[in-house]
């Protein structure tokens, strides 16, 4: 970290610590449903809402917030957003009513999209020989943020109410906040757009950039296949023969903290100008990854081995799409960035969309099999993007 221009290893660390809070307050109330809809009274399909909610918001936010990393100063507006994002988190804390706790969770998930302002900051603030490994950083910071924070909510709400979760997040996303405008360096672009003009070039650059189209699809496919096994997971295990209550169920996020080591291999890689290869060794892996898979309703040990197989995976390809997109327009950033993780968002909200549905009609035998056959696809699309992309090269 030390060769990195204007980042200390602490400012890094920083950066990848708010990256991770920031995401994992999209996901703290999923194991408080039930103790939310117990204290207002309400159904779980009403209370159910927090989570589309929060998906929506977070999707708002990638189209509409995003791109304004390439028009405003970078410091002010990344420390203003997680401010306003650490609002909406006590706003759920104080809420009276559901109606009120959906206002502070969209505005908590409309704002957390800052995240995808620090990573392209990030990557801009580095020395090209570091920048793979920064972003690898960072990343791991989003994949530990999305993981751990059911397992953090869990824990938390165990020493009082839920309310004590959103209460401690505020504070936290708070410190952070100042922390981060306290370190960061002031960056704005020299180029003055419009933001009618910004977001009109993300269409734009989707248009002419057929790398940024297929990573886009490379990106969507893999986290759509992320979404498509943790959404039914937590049925699997709380029946026979495992029965697990929600506690240990929270405890499967752990699993997954491989993909964190996977985000620095990816990183590497991409500084050694190897990036091609972490995204095929990563599709390869997410195919094999539903082999042991398909054995978890008989074998816990299968299913720890296909968690960390397919959660590597998943890092592996998202990471090194990361760092070949934003090489295209360096200007562009965050701009680049907002329309990857839009199609990459609209994977995994897909992927969770059909798991129920294939869960409830096939069981865990009909998830298996759509994520082993997407999973193909994935690979053979990815195989065929990175030949055109390597001719046009």
């Amino acid at each position: 970290m030390a060769g990195a221009q204007s980042l200390s290893t602490f400012l890094v660390w920083l950066m990848a610590t708010a990256i991770g809070g920031a995401v994992a307050s999209n996901y703290y109330a999923q194991p408080l449903l039930d103790s939310i809809a117990t204290e207002y009274g309400v159904s779980y399909g009403a209370v159910g809402i927090i989570v589309t909610v929060a998906q929506i918001g977070y999707g708002i936010g990638l189209l509409l917030l995003v791109p304004l990393g390439d028009k405003f100063e970078k410091r002010n507006l990344i420390c203003i957003m997680t401010l306003i994002s650490a609002s909406g988190l006590l706003i759920s804390g104080v809420s009276p009513s559901l109606p009120f706790l959906l206002l502070g969770t969209g505005i908590t998930a409309l704002f957390s999209v800052v995240t995808q302002l620090l990573i392209p900051f990030g990557a801009q603030l580095a020395r090209p020989e570091m920048r793979g490994r920064i972003v690898g950083v960072l990343m791991s910071g989003l994949l530990m943020g999305i993981l751990l924070g059911r397992s953090v909510s869990g824990g938390l709400s165990a020493f009082g109410s839920w309310r004590i979760v959103y209460f401690v997040a505020a504070v936290f996303m708070s410190l952070i906040a100042l922390l981060l405008w306290k370190l960061l360096p002031q960056h704005r672009n020299e180029k003055r757009v419009s933001y009618a003009e910004l977001l009109l070039s993300v269409a734009r650059l989707f248009a002419q950039e057929p790398v940024l189209r297929s990573r886009s699809v490379m990106g969507a496919l893999s986290f759509g296949l992320f979404a498509l096994f943790w959404t039914p997971l937590s049925f699997l295990l709380s029946a026979p023969p495992y029965e697990y209550s929600n506690a240990v169920i929270g405890l499967f996020g752990l699993t997954g903290a491989a993909g964190a080591i996977s985000a620095g291999w990816a990183g590497r890689l991409a500084d050694k100008g190897r990036s091609n290869l972490a995204v095929i060794l990563g599709l390869v892996i997410m195919l094999g990854s539903w082999i042991p898979l398909g054995f978890s309703p008989v074998s816990v040990i299968a299913l720890v081995v296909g968690v960390i197989f397919l959660d590597f995976a998943v890092q592996l390809v998202h990471v090194s799409n990361m760092n070949t997109i934003i090489k295209l327009h360096p200007e562009q950033r965050s701009r680049l960035n907002a329309g990857y993780m839009t199609a990459y968002f609209v994977g995994g909200a897909s992927g969770s969309f059909i798991a129920a549905h294939i869960y409830e009609d096939y069981g865990w035998l009909g998830i298996t099999l759509t994520g082993f056959g997407l999973s193909l696809l994935a690979l053979t699309l990815g195989l065929n993007g990175l030949h055109r992309e390597k001719r046009s090269a």
